[in-house]
């Protein structure tokens, strides 16, 4: 059986001549290599029919993590704090979420991803979560700090499509963000919280599986755990 296609979303970062370049972290298709996919970047800057013709030909898509989210897209104000904003990236990943959904194809959500899928079916964000929440725990642990630091645990909730897949009611993860979900949006479950009460999984209900997970576990990948729910996302794809 051939392996399933997997949609990687991008960003733009200026190398070192000046030009501007599409990246993605390797962590995130090693990662999906290794759970059974064939990786496919998505680039960025491309028209809606030039979008919704590349998904015609995945399985699923990764919705990476990254620079924030404009706050206009979910309408807010600007703050101090919000950094490393790509309009286009919003357009582009908004569209592929609101486009694979009405396709019912999997999809997962890393860091950026989880606040993607929430913003993108209406919902909205803390712009920065030690200024918006007060008595929270500390959550950007970067950039002075590895990445596969355990910052904390999450709980996940008992019958939802996350714990079936990790398979134990709480996991040590790291801790890569300053923003975080707010209201969440119509027809998603939160699935997984840290200590303070922050939702950091959600899942899409009545979907096959659309999961979003506000760590990185791209970066946990010597945790059986965290490889499974790269599997699971695989297994998905498949069928």
């Amino acid at each position: 059986m051939p392996s399933p296609l997997i949609g990687v979303t991008l960003y733009r970062v200026t190398n070192a001549s000046g030009r501007s370049t599409m990246s993605v972290n390797e962590k995130y298709v090693s990662a999906l290599s290794q759970a059974g996919a064939a990786p496919v970047m998505i680039p960025l800057g491309l028209p809606k029919n030039a979008l919704v013709d590349i998904l015609a030909r995945l399985d699923g898509i990764l919705f990476t993590g990254g620079g924030d989210i404009d706050p206009g897209c979910y309408g807010s104000q600007p703050h101090p704090m919000v950094d490393d904003v790509d309009p286009d990236r919003d357009r582009v990943e908004i569209l592929l979420l609101q486009a694979i959904k009405a396709t019912r194809k999997p999809f997962l959500g890393i860091c950026r991803g989880i606040q993607l899928v929430n913003v993108a079916l209406g919902g909205t964000l803390y712009e920065d979560i030690a200024d918006q929440r007060p008595n929270s725990i500390r959550h950007p642990y970067y950039p002075d700090v590895p990445r596969d630091h355990l910052a904390h645990t999450v709980e996940l909730e008992a019958d939802s499509h996350l714990f079936q897949v990790i398979g134990q009611p709480t996991a040590p993860v790291n801790s890569l963000h300053h923003q975080g979900l707010h209201r969440m949006a119509d027809g998603l479950r939160a699935t997984a919280h840290a200590p303070d009460g922050l939702v950091e999984g959600i899942e899409l209900l009545d979907y096959p599986f659309g999961v979003a997970v506000q760590w990185h576990p791209e970066e946990l990948q010597v945790h059986a755990s965290m490889r499974a729910l790269f599997r699971a996302f695989v297994e998905a794809a498949v069928h």
